[in-house]
């Protein structure tokens, strides 16, 4: 039930805190099992990390450090800030953080990000002021945005176990942790409440309001109606493109809007996709991109809550350019998409097997593939048998190669554009497409390693063209800015809405 004012609690005086609302849920507060957007908003407001992003600014800065930078083309030194301390007390140094980057590798936890380490050589801690991180590659410009990431959290090494997870309670217990709250109280996926940290010491500064607690619903429907009603003070994931459009209409709140990451997109199975040869299959590939309608996407569905998406690096990212707009077109074309085919040899209508997923990609995924089979139909070119499986299904049957084209969804680990590309395209890549290309693996390292930005820029727009144009192991369709939704007297929402991607307590406040 949603009850009034459920989930507040004093906060020794300013203003009897503030309560935030979600539907998303924890995994776990552990950083060696925690890879999802639920964990990563709680982990947000009370771990700290080696480098973070400071409200509004998309480039990592020192948290627990003070400094950071290449010492060699495969080394990079960070030197701690002195006298830091976990919330229990014990000393946090260097070899903390060693500790941290070491358990987290070790573990390897299939649900964990341990994957985003994957140039990690090794991590050593010299002294107590000093961590040294060796790289396998040289010159990885990503790799100072990874240390935000939920790769990056700082744990006590006296308290936590160096090779297990540990369970939600033990981590609330011990409080091996040093972010700007601590966990005062915690009902797992139902109500956690975070009182300020008089220790913390690092760049998110103090927190404006000293308890905010985070109350977690199992629908929308209720999310809203506590909004509408005050009793609850803002809304972060994941309202419905319905109910935001309908509250931005509702004098009571503010629909405060951020840059966009997340990207939805349709993926081909390069071995199953129809087509008789590699040309084939291209010319199909392109027919669709050619054909697919983003912005009625954009507008009919989702209500001007996503974007057209024109490559899978999206608009607002540096380095994000638009090549299928350059080469398919803004707007559908049933002429290049006839042409592609015709070209290719290949009869139509094409037959289409096309899977989605109805509860992980959010409760409008279904209207989303019902339009894109009517709008692939309608041109006459294709005839699309959509069919939709249950999340654990879907990652299973799709592993298997049951799927020639399916759904699939994109949050960023981090603000940069290799993050939408190498994962995506790279060898061993995580959309299991059997895509893998030599020249496309060779720009990919070679924009990551490359330290003049204005070369690297030029790098990653060729390699954005080359996939749009000569392989297309995607189609990219949308992408969706952060939406919350405030109370009139909440501040500082709009501060935290930026491309970090993190959703901070700190500078919301009444």
């Amino acid at each position: 039930m949603a009850g009034c004012g459920s989930g507040r609690t004093g906060d020794g005086g300013d203003g009897g805190g503030l309560l935030a609302g979600t539907t998303d849920k924890i995994f776990s507060l552990d950083p060696a099992a925690a890879y999802d957007n639920g964990s990563l908003v709680a982990e947000t407001q009370f771990y700290q990390y080696v480098l973070n992003f400071a409200p509004g600014d998309a480039t990592p800065k020192p948290d627990a450090a003070e400094k950071c930078e290449f010492t060699s083309p495969t080394v990079y030194s960070c030197t701690m800030k002195p006298n830091l301390k976990f919330a229990n007390g014990n000393p946090l140094t260097a070899k903390s953080v060693k500790f941290s980057f070491d358990r987290l590798v070790k573990i390897n936890d299939p649900n964990g990000p341990a994957a985003l380490l994957s140039n990690l050589e090794k991590t050593d801690a010299p002294d107590d002021r000093t961590v040294n991180f060796t790289l396998k590659v040289a010159n990885d410009q990503t790799f100072p945005a990874i240390l935000p990431t939920q790769a990056g959290p700082i744990v006590d090494e006296k308290v936590y176990a160096p090779d297990r997870v540990m369970a939600d309670e033990e981590v609330v217990k011990n409080k091996g942790y040093s972010g700007p709250y601590t966990i005062a109280s915690y009902d797992k996926n139902k109500l956690v409440e975070y009182r300020a940290n008089p220790d913390y010491n690092g760049i998110l500064g103090t927190p404006k309001t000293k308890t905010v607690s985070t109350k977690y619903y199992a629908t929308t429907d209720n999310m809203k109606l506590d909004l509408q009603n005050g009793s609850l003070d803002v809304a972060y994931r994941s309202l419905t493109p319905t109910d935001i459009d309908s509250l931005r209409g509702d004098s009571k709140v503010t629909v405060h809007e951020g840059p966009g990451g997340e990207l939805r997109y349709i993926v081909f199975n390069m071995n199953t996709m129809p087509g008789g040869t590699p040309e084939q299959k291209l010319a199909v590939r392109k027919a669709l991109a050619s054909t697919v309608d983003r912005a009625a996407l954009a507008k009919n569905v989702y209500k001007g809550t996503y974007t057209p998406a024109y490559s899978s690096v999206p608009q607002g990212v540096p380095g994000a350019t638009e090549p299928f707009k350059e080469i398919y077109g803004a707007d559908p074309s049933k002429d290049k998409a006839a042409k592609f085919l015709a070209d290719a040899g290949v009869a139509t209508p094409v037959e289409l097997n096309l899977q989605y997923n109805p509860d992980h990609y959010g409760s409008s995924s279904s209207e989303e593939y019902a339009a894109i089979k009517s709008q692939l139909e309608a041109s006459g070119l294709f005839r699309v048998n959509l069919q939709s499986t249950e999340w654990v299904s879907y990652q299973r049957e799709r592993a298997r190669d049951s799927y020639p084209l399916y759904q699939f969804g994109w949050f960023p680990d981090f603000p940069d554009a290799d993050n939408y590309l190498s994962p995506f395209f790279g060898p061993n890549n995580f959309l299991e497409s059997h895509f893998e290309d030599p020249s496309i693996n060779a720009q990919l390292i070679g924009q990551a390693t490359e330290s003049d930005k204005a070369k690297r820029l030029q790098l990653l727009a060729t390699v954005q063209r080359d996939l749009a144009q000569n392989h297309l192991p995607i189609v990219p369709l949308l992408s969706g800015k952060q939406i919350a939704v405030s109370g009139k007297n909440v501040q500082g929402v709009e501060d935290t809405l930026d491309a970090s991607f993190k959703f901070r307590y700190t500078v919301l406040s009444k």
